[in-house]
């Protein structure tokens, strides 16, 4: 059956490891799909309880939460290849996703959840992605630019910063406590238009919809909390919070046959969305964990190929040499049931487990082993089978752009009829030359600021947390033509 998973939820623009911690041994189980049962359309809205009448009252976590969600507007510079699907191109409104192919500017939007007084806010990385200029407007339409700290395309979030003081901020809640059946609100602020609050339950959590590893991502972490309140286009980064309040989850994928909201909706629960807005605060860079090991979930077939006497955890159908598994002894056969004291019954419940941890972090892990429960203690290790954290490295910036720089006298500015600006010179094999970029040629400006010293060039390629350097400037030959380029740092 066709795939009717989207990433654009919401965006109205868009060895033996195991990703955080397995490889599936098996093929992944079918992405959620619509159902014919559930195309059937009914005409009658849900039931909300009246508060009136002892029910659930929404009026106080919409109060505490809507001016913590904003608006993301963003601006990036891409080329799309008309023959190449792209999740976002149907859904990253505005014109995100060239349809012709063609270079130039893109304008896309998301939400975002300011989670500090200082102005540190979650959104979707694919809301940002490629992000050239990134505007941040609160719930009371005061704008300011956004400036990305750090990104992770395996839980697809991203870590904003905008410059302000005193903001209202959501308050972490606990997504282990979110119950199947609990009464949630999905709170966005999708078209500007200020925030917007819906309401529905929690249809399921551990859910893996094979949405982000589809986009490329190399160990992806999929664990969704799915609701059915309703989300559409726009609402990716958005909040999902409890009736205290309380932030639980990232909104960020739709199951829709059209892009807009049609009963399914999903969240990066908030405890892997705390870690990782951790790592890319403190280590600009996620700390990635992994166990070393090959799994698969455990069902009748599993349990009566390898004689299991329960129907429960996940199965151990490899251990990885020289891993974290293999070290803290292990076996193929072993059945896991627990990772540090919460129960785990699916591959990706315990990737998110695993998710949630650092290399050098000693764990609880239990097992079913013969039969009988045994509990070890596992020391996690990072991609590189050790333990060690790592911080993001700097770019070797002339490596990197296959170029030296010089700067400009202010006579050759005032001939040149220019503000700012270095020259290019010594250009051999890197980007710049890639991208068709011809030796003497003078940038004025890398990511829509001025740049005067080489070392600009440095501060500029390695403070682009979006990976992605917009490149203006002129030919001395021409000087009142304006060259723009743009290409993906990485």
């Amino acid at each position: 059956m066709k795939k009717y998973i989207f990433i654009g939820l919401l965006v109205a623009a868009v060895g033996g490891f195991v990703g955080v911690a397995a490889y599936k041994l098996l093929e992944s189980p079918e992405p959620v799909t619509i159902s014919e049962r559930q195309k059937v359309q009914f005409a009658n809205l849900p039931v909300y309880p009246n508060p009136a009448e002892g029910g659930t009252d929404f009026t106080v976590a919409a109060a505490k939460t809507v001016p913590g969600v904003v608006h993301i507007k963003v601006m990036a510079e891409t080329r799309s290849n008309s023959n190449e699907y792209d999740p976002f191109r149907d859904f990253f409104g505005d014109g995100f996703g060239n349809p012709f192919g063609q270079r130039g500017p893109q304008m896309g939007s998301g939400s975002g959840v300011i989670i500090s007084a200082d102005g540190y806010i979650v959104t979707n990385n694919h809301v940002v992605k490629g992000a050239t200029k990134i505007e941040v407007i609160l719930n009371d339409k005061r704008s300011y630019n956004g400036k990305v700290i750090g990104t992770d395309p395996n839980t697809d979030l991203a870590l904003l910063k905008i410059d302000a003081q005193n903001l209202p901020f959501i308050i972490y809640g606990n997504s282990d406590d979110v119950k199947i059946g609990e009464w949630v609100l999905a709170v966005g602020n999708p078209f500007n238009l200020t925030s917007t609050v819906t309401a529905g339950i929690v249809s399921a959590k551990g859910r893996s919809i094979n949405i982000i590893g589809d986009n490329g991502s190399k160990f992806p972490i999929e664990s969704f909390i799915q609701t059915d309140a309703a989300v559409n286009p726009g609402n990716s980064g958005g909040a999902l919070v409890s009736t205290k309040g309380e932030l639980i989850g990232i909104n960020t994928a739709i199951a829709s046959q059209t892009g807009s909201y049609a009963g399914y909706s999903f969240a990066v629960p908030v405890n892997l969305v705390r870690k990782v807005m951790d790592d890319l605060l403190e280590y600009g860079k996620v700390q990635r964990a992994f166990l070393g090991v090959q799994i698969q979930e455990v069902n009748s077939e599993v349990a009566k190929e390898y004689g299991l006497k329960t129907i429960k955890g996940v199965y151990l159908a490899g251990v990885s040499e020289g891993g974290a598994a293999e070290a803290a002894g292990l076996k193929k056969g072993d059945v896991i049931t627990s990772i540090a004291g919460v129960e785990v019954n699916t591959t990706s419940e315990l990737t998110e487990q695993i998710g949630r941890h650092r290399p050098g972090d000693k764990i609880d892990v239990k097992v079913i082993r013969d039969n009988k429960d045994k509990a070890i203690a596992v020391i996690l290790r990072g991609e590189d089978n050790l333990t060690e954290l790592k911080k993001k490295e700097a770019v070797n910036v002339n490596s990197l752009l296959g170029a030296n720089f010089s700067k400009l006298s202010d006579a050759d500015k005032k001939s040149l009829k220019i503000e700012s600006g270095v020259k290019v010179g010594s250009l051999k094999a890197g980007k710049l030359s890639s991208i068709g970029i011809r030796e003497g040629f003078i940038i004025t400006k890398l990511n829509n600021k001025s740049v005067n010293e080489p070392s600009d060039v440095d501060d500029a390629v390695n403070s682009s947390e979006s990976n992605m350097l917009m490149v203006e400037g002129v030919y001395p030959q021409n000087p009142y033509s304006k060259y723009v380029y743009s290409f993906n740092i990485k």
